[in-house]
């Protein structure tokens, strides 16, 4: 028998049927006994390329691998099962791939038991997993994007059996709930609210690679969106491949302005979404946005081409025209936003003038950045059949020129911020100078400016002093120990024990009867300290003030916020800590 066990291959033809329903599925399995012994002592490392739900599928691999007992490797070399998350949607990010695979050649050698596999997009396309298989022996695991939840039962499968496994299911795909998850940010959090998606754009692998757009049930979204906020997350991201449609599938008559409203009202600091289709962005959407000031104004919305006649070819549902008036439309309705996009060039046949029309197109709406990418062909989409009579010469000419454009276009908006003072959420220290911090303003701006670590994942004022295009300098606005101790405030009424504590003062502090008792405890403790010791007139002022202060002390509301002093003076030294 080989020592390979092919258990499921992708099937575009499988990918691409959208008949069969969605399942909800709530994830409950327990971790096998094999994984769990194996997990002993041992580290797990997941390398992810591409966008925002690849990093978020990291998340859950990791949350699966930490429940299963792996610690996380602080290194390439020292990590004992490694997964390489991968990306399908242009050729160079899987070229990346097959890099990364060789350098794990050496964990092969130097450790029998070492673990490597490959999952994400990549696998999904037909083709790449026996490809794979073949050129690099060393890997034991491959699965794709609907195998996620598998994963534990892959390894299991492994070590019981000796052999490398390959199941990469085609299908429409389910909604699964209850997925462990291991945040790699302690601030800003990524949440998904749909998957998949049925646009079918014709240069487009993802309706492929993550099936049909299927939403999470609303509940379900809330409740994760709720438990971050009060873990104190200071940004979550609604994700979805095109969010615009969330709710299209469930028939219960929500859409996303719906959802993204919702949301807002749990009262997270900054609530932002990506990415969005401009054929599905409607009114109810511009109006939540504009309404709430936790919602981020900065909306990223893909145009990939200034011609109408390539948006026909590229399927993509709307005009020049309309994405346009779409443009004017929220500009109006939404003062300083910051509208961000994504451009390919060099699309099948795309002549000088309509490139021209995307160029026009970018100096008109001077977006406050743009991805630009060369068209890359992907095997199984229409787009990739058409036959192009573009040379490589042309298209990278043109990809230049854009550049310039977009650049142009990029500094104008930063340059816009120099001398205000903007909110900006800290990553962190940079990792060339400790004393420097960066961080991104509302409209995705990154910033570094001097100032403590333990701003870390505030939102602070920053003057705005310098432009260098992709990025701003700039300094704090205010005392740092101040905005800190803001910041600690804020966590103070949130936590429900000092929520409760800070209740009881209040309401002792405005108790008219408490007021009377604490005026007349003045009196007596000033009758007695004018007294002398020795006279009997002491001796009963301080009876009366020793009556009053005992009545005061048994009062049920000092009593209740008594008993809750200590652990409420607990916490607060424990955040204080942040300070050190």
């Amino acid at each position: 028998m080989g020592k390979r066990v092919y258990e499921s291959l992708p099937d575009l033809k499988e990918a691409r049927k959208r008949s069969r329903k969605p399942s909800l599925i709530e994830e409950n399995r327990p971790v096998p006994e094999k994984v769990a012994r194996f997990a002993e002592g041992r580290t797990y490392l997941v390398k992810t390329f591409g966008c925002q739900a690849n990093v978020r599928d990291e998340e859950i691999l990791s949350g699966y691998l930490e429940k299963a007992g792996f610690a996380k490797a602080k290194s390439e070399e020292e990590a004992n099962l490694v997964i390489i998350n991968t990306c399908a949607v242009r050729e160079n990010a899987e070229e990346k791939v097959y890099g990364e695979i060789g350098k794990f050649k050496k964990n092969h050698k130097a450790d029998k038991d070492f673990i490597l596999g490959v999952c994400g997009c990549m696998m999904q396309e037909e083709g790449v997993a026996k490809k794979l298989m073949a050129s690099y022996p060393y890997i034991n695991l491959i699965f794709g994007t609907h195998n996620l939840p598998d994963i534990l039962d892959l390894l299991d499968e492994h070590l019981s059996r000796g052999k490398d496994i390959v199941n990469v299911k085609s299908f429409a795909g389910d909604v699964v709930e209850n997925l462990p998850s291991t945040r790699l940010d302690a601030h800003r959090a990524y949440v998904n609210i749909t998957y998949g998606c049925d646009k079918f754009c014709t240069y487009c692998i993802v309706p492929y690679t993550r099936g049909r757009e299927r939403s999470r049930p609303l509940k379900d979204i809330l409740k994760e969106c709720q438990a971050l906020y009060e873990e104190g997350y200071q940004e979550v991201t609604l994700l979805g491949q095109n969010v615009n449609s969330y709710g299209k599938d469930l028939g219960e008559g929500i859409d996303f302005a719906t959802c993204l409203e919702e949301v807002a009202k749990i009262g997270i600091p900054r609530v932002r979404f990506m990415t969005s289709h401009p054929w599905d962005f409607n009114e109810r959407m511009i109006e939540v946005i504009a309404k709430y000031p936790n919602i981020m104004k900065c909306i990223h919305l893909p145009v990939q081409s200034g011609s109408s006649e390539i948006l026909r070819l590229m399927g993509r549902r709307y005009s020049r025209e309309s994405y346009l008036a779409l443009v004017k439309k929220i500009r109006e309705r939404i003062p300083g936003v910051a509208l961000t996009t994504d451009i390919i060039v060099g699309f099948p046949n795309e002549s000088e003038e309509q490139f021209e029309e995307t160029v026009s197109l970018c100096e008109e709406v001077r977006y406050d950045s743009a991805f630009t990418f060369l068209y890359s062909p992907r095997k199984g989409t229409p787009a990739a059949k058409m036959v192009d009579n573009v040379t490589s010469e042309e298209k990278h000419e043109r990809y230049n020129r854009l550049l310039a454009v977009t650049e142009k276009t990029t500094e104008e908006a930063s340059a816009r911020l120099l001398g205000q003072s903007v909110p900006v959420l800290v990553d962190g220290p940079s990792k060339k100078d400790p004393h420097i911090l960066s961080g991104y303003t509302e409209g995705m701006k990154l910033v570094n400016f001097p100032g403590p670590s333990y701003l870390a994942g505030e939102i602070v004022p920053v003057l705005i002093k310098e432009n260098h295009v992709h990025f701003l300098i700039g300094a704090l606005a205010e005392d740092p120990l101040l905005l800190k101790a803001k910041s600690l405030q804020g966590a103070m009424k949130k936590d429900p024990i000092l929520k409760e504590y800070l209740s009881l003062s209040k309401q002792i502090e405005e108790d008219e009867g408490l007021k009377e008792l604490r005026k007349k405890i003045e009196s007596a403790q000033r009758g007695m300290m004018a007294a002398s010791s020795d006279d009997e007139d002491y001796q009963a002022k301080k009876k009366e003030y020793l009556s009053l202060k005992g009545e005061y002390e048994s009062h049920p509301l000092v009593k209740n916020a008594e008993s809750l002093h200590d652990e409420a003076e607990s916490l607060l030294q424990e955040i204080a800590g942040a300070l050190s």
